[in-house]
């Protein structure tokens, strides 16, 4: 496939990484027992991305697709020569996704068994649902998505139509993309705003997980310490309580990041319309010109051919009147040897 990276001052191109396609492969680190997307141009390793469960693969058209890492703070895309090609890769994706999602929560047993008894017993009431990679499986799915369509343009075609046929084409799809111009300067807008409301949620949560964690450890301080088992009881619960408003607000926040997600997803279609256009204005734009050469071809055979049969007239004007003088004279010669016959 074709490797490339979002620009990182735009956030909205792309830019190549390599010159031509290259093999992506999929690869198991057995020391830190996690699955990688690895690349290389030669020596040069131009994706090395770390699959974690919170990544999602999106097919932006039929032969390209993306994932964002947050690790890296980049998006990485991929235009392949088929669909096939994408959906295989699509689908390994997927796979090596649950496969690292099934390798954190062994890890994460392993941790839990060596733990004390009562961090066991306290984790096991009051276990936070916000952990970091949560946050930052969010955070990369909220990385605005920007496609570019990696296929050759067309060149233009010879059959050229009519000029004045032509330019209505032209004048028609300048008013498509001032359209879109417009509806993409809103969107842009739009897109701003809900960034800035994305960070704002993002330290909320983080707010959240810091509140949960230390009511997890007044929990455990309060099991350790008092005696009284009644006080106890009733404070776990109204910390249970609490716990479970937080992670009600925080599933009320990710459906508020999936609305944005699908936002920006509209927006990014909206874009690869605005491409198309601008595309086809221009291939009309080429269009006219040829037209317009043609179109100074034919007013300069027009010339030359009326130049041309205005010679010719004269030249018939010139013979008719050199052939009005030679019958005149016949006519002369004629009524002359008539006279000579009457008078003979």
């Amino acid at each position: 496939a074709h490797v490339f990276q979002i620009d990182p001052n735009t956030k909205k191109n792309w830019v190549p990484t390599s010159k031509h396609a290259v093999t992506v492969s999929y690869f198991y680190d057995s020391t830190r027992n996690v699955y990688r997307i690895i690349s290389l141009d030669g020596s040069k390793a131009i994706i090395n991305s770390t699959i974690t469960p919170n990544m999602t693969f999106t097919k932006t058209s039929q032969k390209f697709g993306q994932w964002a890492d947050s690790r890296a703070n980049t998006v990485y895309g991929l235009g392949f020569s088929s669909e096939h090609h994408l959906s295989k890769f699509a689908e390994k994706f997927q796979e090596f996704k649950e496969a690292a999602r099934l390798a954190k929560e062994k890890s994460q047993e392993k941790m839990e068994l060596t733990s004390t008894p009562s961090q066991e017993s306290a984790g096991g009431d009051l276990q936070s649902p916000l952990t970091p990679e949560s946050i930052n499986g969010t955070d990369d799915e909220r990385t605005p998505d920007v496609t570019q369509n990696s296929e050759p343009r067309p060149e233009p075609t010879q059959n050229a139509l009519p000029f004045s046929h032509s330019s209505a084409i032209s004048k028609h799809w300048e008013a498509e993309l001032a359209t879109l111009k417009g509806n993409n300067a809103k969107l842009t807008a739009a897109l701003l705003e809900s960034t800035a409301n994305v960070k704002q949620w993002k330290q909320q949560l983080a707010a959240y997980q810091e509140e949960a964690e230390r009511l997890h450890k007044r929990v455990t301080e309060l099991e350790c310490v008092s005696s009284q088992a009644n006080a106890v009881h009733s404070h776990k619960t109204e910390l249970n309580q609490t716990i479970q408003e937080l992670e009600e607000t925080l599933k009320v926040k990710e459906e508020e990041i999936e609305r944005l997600k699908q936002e920006i997803d509209n927006a990014r279609e909206l874009q690869e319309q605005r491409d198309s256009l601008t595309q086809k204005l221009q291939e009309v734009e080429i269009r006219n010109k040829d037209l317009e050469g043609q179109l100074s071809d034919l007013e300069q055979r027009l010339e030359k051919s009326q130049n041309e049969q205005e010679a010719f007239r004269n030249n018939l004007k010139t013979l008719l009147e050199i052939l009005d003088g030679k019958i005149f004279e016949l006519t002369e010669l004629r009524d002359n040897l008539a006279k000579l016959l009457e008078r003979s």
